[in-house]
């Protein structure tokens, strides 16, 4: 299998890709061809690792890690998944994938494990002749940069640099993406997180950081992101489709779309996924585009939702290559936007209707299904838990007027101390600060 950037140029194999980062044209590598797979490929396989080795390896193919697949999926994927009903009266009409079982709450957790364990595998046998530590640049929302840097932190030969945006993130996840030290440098942006991405991207053609750093990016820029979080859509499709016999639709909440890239891929290699509907925040920029037609991306606003607080999409370049026009892309996605008001009112509603407590960002998918159509409705859907609420403390507990358990991984952090520093949102300021860490 080969990966080729969104903008053309010479395809690559996979390990050159995931080191890479973004294509030397600014581009994102998608696979040159998607393979078809059929339910019946998975007839014997039932936990997330045997469907993950599965369903990733004609990606890997030809690949350094074709032979440590199963290995690194079983890496990755050492946390629980679960697909749980929430209509025990009504089995399979409404079922929720709870992604936040990791070691940072967050369905980030995935793709962080899944690429820092092929990064070290790929970096142990690498050439000899340039050993400084290969730099992991991620620009985060909120979810990411916790997640990233508890996948490399403490990994001999890599350095993680975690850029969010100051006064945008939740204090419990603030606190997250600080709380590391070693070979983890926090930086705190003056902007919000679309000016963290474009520092990203841009570390890649400044000429000083480029040439004085071994650059790579964890942002699901990276296919390498992409990939793993495909997995659970497809294993979650099939457990569906064998419980309860017929094929479910999803509702993702998202910013940017890299969770809902994934689930269109696995979609697109033949898994049983019927519709496919996105949930934003007040961050328009995909349903306006959806809506009109042209692609308008603009500054983003912070919300309730914090990690999906993006104005310029990066998986939208990726979304826009596999389905080029914008009819063709409607076939595929419809879009929904929430309010900060919307999912106050869906968390108070849901921990009454169902009893479950959702984080922000779960809640604007809860309230895109109860804007479905009552025929709809009928059908089976999962919502996309994408986080514990317990991040989320300050917006969650106020409403519920109740303190809310701590997973026992995220207290642990709670408890380290945090290092961080301030920069403007500026190449050269960058380039300065990651000289002198």
């Amino acid at each position: 299998m080969n990966y080729r950037s969104t903008r053309g140029g010479a395809s690559v194999g996979l390990a050159e890709a995931l080191l890479l980062g973004l294509a030397p044209d600014g581009g994102l590598f998608v696979p040159e061809n998607l393979p078809r797979l059929s339910t019946e490929d998975f007839d014997d396989k039932e936990d997330i690792v045997d469907i993950g080795t599965r369903f990733l390896a004609p990606f890997c193919a030809g690949s350094a890690l074709e032979t440590r697949l199963r290995e690194i999926c079983t890496e990755a994927f050492s946390f629980p998944i679960p697909l749980r009903d929430l209509m025990p009266d009504h089995p399979g009409r409404l079922s929720v994938l709870e992604l936040f079982h990791g070691p940072t709450a967050a369905f980030k957790d995935v793709g962080a494990r899944f690429l820092a364990a092929c990064m070290q595998r790929l970096d142990a046998a690498a050439s000899q002749a340039d050993r400084r530590p290969l730099t992991i640049l991620v620009a985060t929302s909120g979810d990411t940069g916790g997640a990233v840097a508890a996948a490399f932190h403490g990994r001999p030969g890599f350095r993680v640099v975690v850029l969010y945006p100051e006064g945008q993130v939740s204090p419990r996840q603030a606190h997250q993406l600080a709380c590391w030290g070693d070979n983890v440098l926090t930086l705190v942006v003056d902007g919000p997180f679309d000016a963290c991405q474009r520092l990203v991207k841009g570390a890649f053609t400044h000429p000083e950081l480029s040439s004085a750093h071994r650059l790579c990016s964890a942002n699901s820029i990276n296919i390498g992101r992409l990939l793993p979080q495909a997995v659970y859509y497809a294993a979650s499709s099939l457990w569906h489709l064998r419980r309860h016999g017929r094929p479910a639709s999803y509702i993702i909440p998202t910013g940017n779309l890299g969770n809902a890239h994934a689930c269109v891929m696995a979609r697109a290699c033949g898994l049983p996924i019927g519709r496919i509907v996105l949930a934003t925040n007040a961050n328009r920029t995909i349903g306006d585009y959806l809506a009109s037609g042209e692609y308008a991306p603009r500054e983003s606003i912070a919300t309730l939702a914090s990690a999906m607080d993006v104005g310029d999409p990066s998986n939208m370049e990726r979304l826009r290559k596999l389905f080029p026009g914008i009819d063709a892309l409607r076939e595929q996605v419809r879009a929904y936007s929430v309010g900060d008001e919307e999912i106050r009112a869906q968390i108070r509603r849901d921990a009454q209707r169902y009893g479950e407590v959702w984080c922000p960002h779960t809640a604007t998918a809860a309230h895109v299904y109860d804007l479905l159509d009552a025929e709809e409705r009928k059908d089976p859907w999962v919502l996309v838990a994408t986080a514990h609420p317990a991040k989320f403390d300050t917006v969650v507990e106020p409403l519920l007027g109740r303190t809310l358990e701590i997973p026992a991984e995220l207290a642990a952090l709670l408890e380290r101390p945090t290092v961080q520093q301030h920069i403007a949102a500026d190449l050269d300021a960058l380039a300065d600060r990651m000289a002198v860490s």
